[in-house]
């Protein structure tokens, strides 16, 4: 079989790419692409990547792949999937889509266009309990899910301080687009996508700017964020995402509410790892069961993206995905900046 030779792009989140993708034997990791020469050397020595490149445009040119990663910071994610469509290669992008749905747009088009796929690397989908989760979804056992909540806040926890993760120009923003996207996406995901009509959010930094400001570092971005949504089918969710917060420790959980059962995903009762549990009522007795996900192995996103390839179909987590998790991220943005509602356009 003819391996898919793939491009990483942005070699440090794409390191991980590049060892996830090494362990696929359909899979030949041909090149490296980074602005930062040093680190494509030793990134490449590292894993044994042969191509070598601080230039996009002459890795897309010179390279003879099939496929690219995107793992770039998110100001880039955009104009280089686009680039990548252009010259006929299937695309792999990390979360966020990009800065914006405007931009998400041009890069579904792009992907349209070119008929390759475009794929948004929303793992948290892809690890074994919310894989299970969703299949307990799909039976029905939750009924009309009508309310949830998701969240990731950390006590202290900034990122890259002074780099582009606190600089708005590169990443769009802080905790929100940062971790929000990921218990967003798991939340939407989960509840089959919903259709957005109204977003109330707020956008704080009360800790993060003096914790920089000590360091002589720069920060222009939130330090926690906050958006309740409500869809067309009368649903609501409440997204919660911070850097710096005073809480007791850590915090992650998605919670889903239907008229049948509920469902709750994330670090609970203290444990270190993330378990789910749903909560039904069965001939007046309320039960908790917990998921076993033991026997659950799901494909990596790297995987998924090659498989989608390979069978000529689209990725499990689309551009229209992207799209609609970016409309929410926009709305909170806005709406905290207005200081009002935002409702979406029919």
């Amino acid at each position: 079989m003819k391996k898919v030779r793939v491009g990483v792009v942005g070699l440090g989140m794409g390191r991980y790419h590049i060892k996830d993708y090494q362990k696929d034997r359909r899979v030949e990791v041909a090149a490296g692409c980074d602005i930062n020469a040093k680190r494509v050397e030793q990134v490449c020595d590292e894993h044994g990547v042969e191509g070598r490149y601080t230039d996009l445009r002459k890795m897309l040119r010179d390279a003879k792949l099939d496929a690219v990663s995107i793992a770039t910071p998110n100001k880039f994610h955009a104009p280089q999937t686009i680039a990548a469509l252009k010259a006929g290669l299937h695309v792999l992008c990390e979360k966020p889509m990009a800065m914006s749905a405007q931009e998400g747009e041009r890069m579904k088009v792009a992907a349209k266009k070119a008929r390759r796929n475009l794929m948004i690397s929303f793992n948290q989908r892809f690890d074994p309990v919310p894989w299970a989760a969703k299949q307990q979804v799909e039976t029905g056992v939750l009924g009309e899910i009508y309310f949830g909540r998701t969240v990731w806040h950390r006590r202290r926890g900034v990122p890259g301080l002074g780099g582009w993760f606190t600089n708005k120009a590169l990443s769009g923003g802080g905790p929100l687009i940062d971790l929000g996207v990921h218990r967003l996406d798991l939340a939407l995901w989960l509840m089959g996508f919903p259709k957005p009509v109204s977003v109330s959010g707020s956008t704080y930094c009360k800790i993060a700017n003096k914790i920089a400001k000590k360091a002589r570092k720069s920060y222009d971005v939130e330090d926690v964020a906050c958006g309740l949504v409500k869809f067309d089918n009368g649903a609501t969710l409440i997204v919660e995402a911070s850097w710096a917060l005073n809480i007791g420790r850590r915090h992650l959980l998605t919670t889903l509410c239907g008229d049948k059962g509920g469902l709750c995903y994330g670090h609970m009762h203290g444990g270190k790892e993330p378990v789910a549990e749903i909560y039904t009522e069965e001939k007046g007795l309320l039960f908790t069961k917990t998921l076993d996900s033991s026997s659950i192995r799901p494909p990596s996103p790297r995987a998924e993206f090659v498989s989608s390839i390979l069978e000529k179909r689209q990725p499990l987590a689309t551009a229209d995905h992207g799209i609609k998790v970016m409309r929410i991220l926009d709305g909170i943005y806005k709406s905290a900046k207005l200081g009002k509602e935002v409702r979406y356009r029919s």
